[in-house]
């Protein structure tokens, strides 16, 4: 199995690996096309502002690659965002792989409650794809062997809306989509290499499940 990090300018990629090292999976860290057109499973990680992102990517040609991937794609975080049309964060246009926008966060709940912007620490995670009566979810997909209402790490202050593509929400302020699907792109808000034991399964699932 040979899996391809994307190399850009976005934070949190040494996790990212370590994560790996963890699981017993290799996987190296590049930005050369022919490395991640030829990967089995490619990850596409991300902590930064979505604008100078997309910018870097734009430059070096890396838009139209991610967009040609025909392999599992896995964006985190902002690498989530990023698959989507668009994000008010700097009113950026995105890859529109996704069709979804990104929109930011509320500092208000529902009922009045001042909440922290970015939103940091742990939160449930609901998933729909694959969800029977019984837990954990049925085998095959990303939450494969993930108890429902799980908690994951979170570090964002801006959320991919609901939509077509959504498989797992979560609510902070407003429900938004933690876990997306749309065709060979998977993505997540949340953190899974800092996320512990469902973090690293999720991880798994990613990279051993039949596509």
């Amino acid at each position: 199995m040979k899996t391809a990090i994307i190399k850009y300018n976005a934070g949190n990629i040494q996790s990212v690996l370590n994560a790996f090292d963890r699981l017993g999976f290799e996987a190296i860290l590049t930005d050369d096309p022919a490395a991640i057109r030829s990967a089995d499973r490619v990850i596409f990680p991300g902590v930064g502002e979505a604008s100078s992102a997309m910018r870097y990517l734009r430059e070096r040609g890396l838009d139209e690659l991610i967009r040609s991937l025909e392999q599992p794609v896995l964006g985190i975080c902002l690498g989530m965002q990023l698959l989507g049309n668009f994000s008010e964060e700097n009113e950026t246009e995105c890859l529109g792989i996704v069709p979804a926008t990104v929109k930011k966060l509320p500092n208000l709940s529902p009922g009045g409650e001042r909440l922290k912007v970015p939103h940091v620490g742990w939160n449930t995670v609901v998933a729909s794809e694959g969800v029977t009566s019984s837990y954990p979810l049925t085998s095959g997909g990303l939450f494969d062997k993930i108890p429902q209402q799980s908690f994951f790490y979170f570090v964002h202050s801006f959320a991919m809306e609901l939509n077509d593509a959504t498989i797992a929400r979560t609510e902070y302020g407003m429900p938004f989509t933690s876990a997306v699907r749309w065709r060979n792109f998977y993505g997540v808000q949340f953190h899974p290499e800092k996320s512990a034991g469902v973090g690293e399964q999720l991880l798994r699932n990613f990279l051993t499940m039949k596509i």
